[in-house]
This record gives structure tokens, sequence and C-alpha cells, in this order.
């Protein structure tokens, strides 16, 4: 299973980076400038072909890639030989005007968005199942009584159903958890439905610095009724039916699936388990299997389950634009998070978490269905997309946004800017990124060694 985890996320990673260095090839040969080599994965070529001008190439190691322009590293020459100016060749990539340039750099973190808002509208375009939990919540204070959250400060009672958060109508909890985990330490005004009447509640989400999203101390509300029993598993040996409710476990009551939560932490050998079945109330012993993960009873409880209507091109194209620039907007937001204190070594992932991460989330859906494993590669196959273009297009050395600001600097200056400043601009974004991807690689292995 990790090896397909690994390959399944090498495939997704390649896909994005194939997109990027796509936009960048693609406006280098539109704007004059010759392209000399292009590959996916960097490292010595394993295979490669020339077609035309342009070698194409598959890199020993299939993380990152690269489009090579002619006259690329003009400026190094013309440093080393200790010369003002740069003199470009024709075709190269010094020898076109900045604003061509400009387009060269945007190209690529432009075609990731590109890419984005195409596939969104395309899952929109077929419609897909949603498995989620309704609108209604528990507190998480009550299954641990000595915290307090958010929600208890605002007011929030087990069993209220969130149904609007700052005027936008909330339907499932997977509504909630979006538009709280976007606005951390903001005020948010909810209305809730409580025995029939709707109230208005103010609530300010505490930052996660783990994850840098916004959380108030709430769990779903499920009803503690067996929609399906694994097969093979610790409730089927036991005699567990779909259809069952549990009521009680081991002497407590169970009015709500999360309810098991505080009863399992305790991690007892056997769960003595009163439910409901066809109107007679029934007893079972269950033996739990304790992981790494948590405790596994074999059973999965009801939850909302329902198809997306399959929308036509233009609502489909529609949908899929707003959901790329709410990505988009999240992905420039959590910028700003960086700053808040937050554990940078769990909320900052480099490409082997990020490998690691979309096989996992991939694999997870193959096992549902082929066409849950597809959407679920494809989504987050988006967030990394657009997560690439948003990182690129920072104002930092060796970046796409770092040249697109060099090449301005040149445009209001009216002259090329000297190989020297160049050169030390192009180190100091050598050094940034490399350490950042130390870090990085860094917070991946703690990452893997804990999962």
């Amino acid at each position: 299973m990790l090896i397909l985890k690994i390959l399944l996320g090498l495939i997704g990673l390649g896909i994005v980076v194939f997109v990027h260095e796509l936009g960048h090839f693609l406006a280098a040969r539109l704007v004059g400038i010759d392209v000399e080599a292009f590959s996916i994965g960097w490292g010595k070529p394993i295979l490669k072909k020339k077609v035309g001008a342009v070698e194409y190439r598959i890199g020993m190691f299939p993380l990152g890639g690269y489009c090579k322009m002619h006259g690329e590293n003009e400026f190094q020459e013309a440093f080393d030989a200790n010369r003002d100016h740069i003199e470009p060749t024709p075709g190269s990539f010094f020898g076109v005007k900045p604003w061509r340039r400009i387009v060269v750099s945007f190209a690529g973190p432009f075609f990731n968005l590109l890419f984005a808002g195409i596939v969104l509208s395309i899952i929109w375009g077929v419609g897909f199942e949603v498995n989620t939990m309704e609108n209604r919540i528990v507190l998480a204070s009550d299954l641990n009584p000595t915290e307090r959250y958010p929600a208890d400060n605002a007011g929030l009672r087990s069993g209220d159903r969130i149904i609007e958060i700052n005027g936008d109508s909330i339907a499932t909890y997977g509504d909630i958890q979006e538009n709280i985990a976007v606005h951390p330490e903001q005020n948010l005004r909810l209305t809730v439905e409580r025995d029939g009447a709707a109230q208005e509640l103010i609530i300010t989400p505490s930052l996660d610095k783990e994850t840098g999203a916004g959380k108030i101390g709430v769990y779903y509300w499920a009803e503690p009724i067996i929609s399906e029993t694994v097969r093979g598993g610790a409730a089927e040996r036991a005699g567990l039916l779909a259809g069952d409710r549990f009521l009680s476990v081991n002497g407590k009551s169970v009015e709500y699936s999360v309810a098991l939560i505080p009863i399992l932490q305790e991690r007892p050998d056997t769960l003595s388990i009163e439910f409901e079945r066809g109107g007679e109330v029934l007893q079972a012993d269950i033996a739990p299997l304790y992981t790494d993960g948590g405790a596994e009873l074999g059973v999965y409880f009801q939850s909302l389950q329902y198809r997306t209507p399959s929308l036509s091109p233009f609502a489909a194209l529609a949908k899929g634009v707003r959901e790329m620039w709410k990505t988009l907007a999240i992905s420039v937001k959590s910028l700003a998070l960086l700053f808040k204190g937050i554990d940078l070594t769990k909320a900052v992932s480099g490409p082997v978490r990020i490998t690691y991460m979309l096989g996992d989330v991939a694999a997870a859906g193959f096992t549902e269905s082929f066409g849950d494993g597809i959407r679920n590669m494809a989504n987050f196959l988006c967030l990394i997309s657009v997560a690439l273009c948003v990182m690129n297009l920072l104002p930092l050395p060796i970046l796409d946004g770092g040249l697109i600001l060099l090449f301005m600097v040149e445009i209001i200056k009216g002259s090329p800017v000297h190989p020297k400043a160049i050169a030390a601009f192009q180190t100091v974004g050598v050094v940034l990124i490399c350490g950042l991807m130390v870090f990085a690689v860094f917070g991946d292995v703690l990452y893997l060694l804990h999962n």
C-alpha cells in the first residue's frame, strides 16, 4: 500500500510540475525565446528524446522539473567575465524585451491556476458523490469538561444547528469546517437553530498552531446508528448489523457517535454494548483493535450521502473558476498565518510530505471506488497547483515572482540591471530556497515518522 501511495503521489506531483513548466515552455516559444530542454524530474535523464531543437527529458529524481531556455545564464557569464552588461545571443532569454521575460515568468504560475480551474470545472460538470455529516454540532467540552473552547464562550450548545456563518448558508458539517478554518481569530456571526427558533451568536475561532486553521471546539452530531460493518471486523464478529443503534457502552449513554471517543481513550479490552434492533434492546461484547491511529470497532455510522447535480458546461466553468478563486484566496491568506506563531514544522510541507499526502488521499479514494479516487486526487492536485502558483509568485529571488520583480526594475530604470546585481539577487535566492527546503524536508521526516 505504501508503494502505491508513493507512486500515486509522484504521478500527481509530476502532473502539477508538468503543467507549470508547460506554461513557461509555451510562453517562451510564443515570445521568441529558444527552449533547449524540457524535463520532468531532476538529475541525470533516464529517458530523453530530441524533437527539433528541444530535448525532452525524464529526470532520475521524479520531484520537480524544469524548462531550460537558451541564454538564461548569460548574466552569470557576464558576471564571471567582469563585464558591466549582458551580451545576449539571438533567441536567448536576455535577448528579448523585459516585458517578454515577465510573460514567460508569469506563465508557469498562470498555467497552474488555469489547470485548477479546468479540473474543478470538469468535476462539477460530471458531478460527484458527497459523504459528510449534518450541520448539527456536539461541543468538545461535553467530551472533555476540563477544557473551554470558543464554542463555549459564544454560547453554543450540543444539538444546535449552525445554519449560517456571516450570511453564508450552511447545509453540512463540511460547510462549517470550511468557513471556520479560514477565519482564525476573526469575529464571525453565526445563525443557530435551537428548539425550532433561530438565534444570532458571535464566535471567534482560535488559531490551531499546528495547522494554521481556525477551530471552535465542536464535533459533528451523528446518530449512533450503524450504516455498515467491516467484513471480518470486531462488530461483525460480535453479531452487530447495519441499522443497529447504540444506546450505551460500558454503562455510559451514547447519544451521538462521538460520545465513544472518551470511552475508547481509556482503551478498555472489552466494550459491553447495549443496542436497539427492531424495537428490541440487545447486548453484545466487542474487543476493539487499537492502533496508532486509534481504536477500530469495524463499524461505519450513518452520514449524509448525496450526489451533486451535473452542471451545464457554462455553469460548471463558472463554478470551477469560483472554487479556484476561493482556493487562491485561502492560499494567500494562509501565508499571513506563517507569522502568527504556528508550528512551521507541521504547517510547511516539503516535496516528500506533499507526495505522501497526495498518494494517501488518492489511495483512500480508490478503496471506495475508482471515481472517488480520481476525484480525490484531482481535488488535491488543484489545491497543490494553486499553492504552487502562489508560492512561485512571491517576490523572492530565484522564484518566478523574484524574476518578475527584477524585470520590472529593468523597465522602470530604462536600462538592464547590472550582472553583479542579478548574480547577488539570485545567490540570495538560492540560499533562501535551500534553507527552506532543508527546513521543509526536516518537517517531512518528522511527519512520516508519526504516520
